[in-house]
């Protein structure tokens, strides 16, 4: 009993010291977010979450050393700052859900299979042919292929185990697709506006076309800034989300395609569990309470408030993560791959929306 008194205490030790180690970077992340919002205020075509990336990649750029300086024992700013990015996004995600109605939710997701069938589509034959004719590793080709077609950084990871991929090829996928995320929340909404699109439409496009989940809902919350509603933010961030469940279909048949080509398929590597979106599942919970708990549309509108705050502070974590120069030092090659299958989704997706008439 004593035993395993002393591990329990030991355990809640290292709990409590790895909540410690984040707080550090998480007040950086607020600090750099607050400016950004306010200007997000002030120029709304702009919006606040691009201001943050925009001022994390400054302070990166000028005080490289920043993020990883260790002040004292364990406590870096680095814990917090990749905390922010990964795991605050997906809670802000499912205050996003407050503001939204459970109907509109599953009639968003609807709408949008068809125009991800072809994105997806087109994205896995033209990261397999254009991978092939630039004599790329067939691994880093799929993994380009799969984050760009359905959520960036996370399919890159629950793909990687199945297909075994080097750490090489996963650092190539993940620095290609970030790069282009960043990329993303900048021209994405300028070009939706001098095509004239509407605000569905372009939380249609946004959501099926932007790789990763943070640069969908930055995109949206500029462009719903901008506007002065959440429509576009609410309906780009349904949609994605929609897109991020096709995680687990593409690993399956990834399984079983690895399985048939290699005698070990390596299957016990991994593990639906760990990286099935589950905030995805507690955003639709939150959906269903908006809808159905009688929420106060009060407190649904300060939940959804605060929800785009911690988006800003995502991205401000986002900017202060990124290396441009060591993104771009990765080679000409997955780079054309990146941008080509990038490319071929923005227009395929447009093309589908246009035959739909959205």
């Amino acid at each position: 009993m004593e035993g395993q008194n002393s591990k329990d205490k030991e355990t809640g030790a290292r709990l409590e010291q790895k909540w410690y180690h984040i707080i550090p970077g998480i007040v950086v992340c607020l600090l750099v977010a607050g400016p950004a919002w306010v200007l997000g205020k002030v120029l709304p075509i702009i919006g606040g979450p691009v201001f943050a990336i925009i001022f994390g990649i400054v302070i990166t750029l000028l005080f490289p050393k920043l993020i990883g300086y260790k002040f004292r024992e364990g406590l870096v700013f680095e814990n917090g700052v990749k905390y922010t990015s990964k795991k605050l996004l997906q809670y802000s995600i499912v205050l996003l859900g407050f503001g939204m109605n459970f109907y509109s939710v599953v009639k968003a997701g609807g709408q949008s299979l068809l125009v991800m069938l072809f994105t997806l589509t087109m994205a896995f034959l033209t990261a397999y042919f254009l991978g092939k004719a630039l004599k790329l590793p067939g691994n880093t080709s799929t993994l380009i292929g799969v984050g760009t077609s359905i959520c960036g950084g996370s399919a890159i990871a629950a793909t990687a185990p199945i297909i075994h991929a080097s750490d090489e090829d996963v650092s190539q996928a993940i620095s290609t697709i970030f790069l282009f995320n960043i990329i993303a929340v900048f021209i994405f909404p300028a070009l939706g506006r001098m095509m004239h699109m509407s605000d569905i439409g372009f939380g249609m496009w946004a959501g099926t076309a932007i790789n990763d989940t943070s640069s969908v809902v930055a995109a949206g919350t500029s462009w719903s800034n901008a506007v002065g509603n959440n429509e576009t933010l609410q309906f780009a961030t349904i949609v994605k989300l929609t897109r991020t469940l096709m995680i687990v279909p593409i690993t399956l048949v990834l399984a079983l395609y690895t399985a048939r080509k290699r005698e070990h398929s390596g299957g016990g590597d991994f593990s639906f569990v760990k990286v099935f979106p589950w905030f995805v599942i507690f955003f639709l919970v939150a959906a269903l309470l908006n809808t159905f708990a009688g929420i106060p549309p009060e407190a649904s509108s300060d939940l959804t408030e605060i929800g785009k705050f911690v988006i800003t502070m995502a991205m401000a974590a986002i900017g202060l993560n990124t290396n441009i120069k060591k993104l771009l030092s990765n080679g000409v090659k997955p780079l054309l791959l990146g941008v080509s299958c990038w490319f071929v989704v923005a227009v395929v997706s447009l093309i589908v929306q246009r035959v739909m008439g959205i």
